[in-house]
């Protein structure tokens, strides 16, 4: 579990990055046991269709580079991508978007992504490096939601998983988790599996100062954290350059 995120973390401080690309995020929480969609990084419009073959159904795909945080405003998302064809020709938009809009941007590749199926709750599931308290964990509702409602709930780590239960039904949304209007109740343990693997990567890996999963889809079965964000120190980067 640890090594795997150990080698991801002190590669991207080598390179003197603070912000881990979205697939290493993505490898990393999938390492503690967070369910991610299936995905693949394409480096030419031939892998990208190779990708959306061996994923199957609707895919996204999206950028990959150090100098695109905000990857929808530069055209560098494409949803509802249906068949290889379609995959070979997006990669392509998106890369010729994305030289266009960001120039001099350094390209990684793109990144592949099974979409996630219809009919999910979307929720938040975060972690800050407060210099006083340490790591501490949050929980809300997601997606577009997050910084419109602001309706999260915070633990500082460690906590248990009775803890977990509590941050989830301190939020206002959690009765929409609970079920309502003839929509099924989901699946709680699945939520809290994810609070819980958030607080130990934030206990094992010093270097995170930040963390979000967000929108991370609630299922009545299971739940599914489609997009990672993973901010690094920049005091545990600089110490890294010098050395």
């Amino acid at each position: 579990m640890g090594g795997h995120a150990r080698r991801l973390i002190e590669e991207a401080l080598r390179e003197g990055r603070r912000r881990l690309l979205e697939h290493e995020a993505l490898e990393l929480v999938a390492s503690y046991g967070v369910p991610v969609p299936r995905w693949r990084l394409a480096r030419s419009p031939e892998e990208a269709a190779e990708a959306a073959r061996e994923i199957g159904g609707p895919v996204v795909l999206k950028i990959v580079s150090p100098q695109v945080v905000h990857k929808s405003d530069v055209g560098g998302v494409l949803v509802g991508v249906s068949s290889p064809e379609e995959a070979a020709e997006a990669y392509r938009r998106i890369i010729e978007n994305v030289k266009r809009r960001v120039p001099g941007a350094e390209v990684v590749g793109v990144l592949v992504q099974e979409m996630a199926p219809p009919g999910a709750v979307e929720v938040v599931v975060g972690a800050i490096r407060d210099p006083v308290f340490g790591p501490a964990v949050m929980f809300g509702l997601g997606g577009v939601f997050v910084e419109i409602f602001q309706d999260v709930s915070f633990r500082v780590a460690p906590f248990t998983r009775s803890d977990a239960e509590e941050m989830i039904a301190e939020v206002k949304a959690y009765r929409l988790l609970k079920g309502y209007r003839g929509k099924p109740p989901r699946d709680l343990e699945a939520l809290k599996d994810v609070v819980m693997a958030a607080q130990r990567i934030m206990l094992d890996n010093p270097e995170v100062a930040e963390m979000d999963l967000n929108p991370v889809m609630s299922y009545p079965e299971g739940a599914l954290a489609v997009d990672a964000r993973v901010i690094l120190s920049a005091q545990k980067a600089e110490e890294q350059t010098l050395h």
